[in-house]
């Protein structure tokens, strides 16, 4: 593709991914690498499903992969954590439910799993498709 970078392959914990074993994880690193994560990692998405096909099909059996650039997943992850967990305290004093924006399955699940305990307000999928999102509802 034109630029450098270093690809670094270490074993992933069981629910990186969403199959059932444990997946590879392939850590890509380097310089100016924005472009392999894309729009709301977007390309990566599709950096990873390509890959995900490729070794698939060399092993003749689905293989469990995830492909990270610049510890990308591991930021996106936390950085909803924390929308999930401010947007909780609004829910919470407000008394009003907040939408969040479309975002893919894996993004909702982290959304839901960071909320799942929370005292004072419950999580639903609320839309069909690509326009599927988070809602924060209040528990009554």
């Amino acid at each position: 593709l034109g630029f450098k970078a270093s690809i670094n392959v270490r074993p992933g914990a069981k629910g990186d991914d969403e199959e059932g074993e444990p997946p590879v994880v392939l850590d890509i690193t380097g310089n100016d690498l924005g472009i392999l994560i894309g729009r709301k990692g977007e390309a990566l998405a599709a950096l990873q499903m390509i890959t995900r096909m490729i070794v698939s099909q060399k092993l003749n059996r689905m293989a469990s992969l995830v492909v990270d650039v610049e510890q990308y997943k591991q930021r996106r992850e936390q950085s909803l954590r924390n929308l999930a967990l401010r947007l909780a305290e609004q829910v919470q004093f407000k008394g009003r439910t907040v939408a969040l924006e479309a975002m893919p399955p894996h993004e909702r699940r982290i959304i839901h799993l960071a909320l799942r305990d929370h005292p004072a307000v419950t999580t639903v999928s609320i839309g069909e498709g690509d326009q599927r999102r988070v809602t924060l509802v209040p528990k009554k």
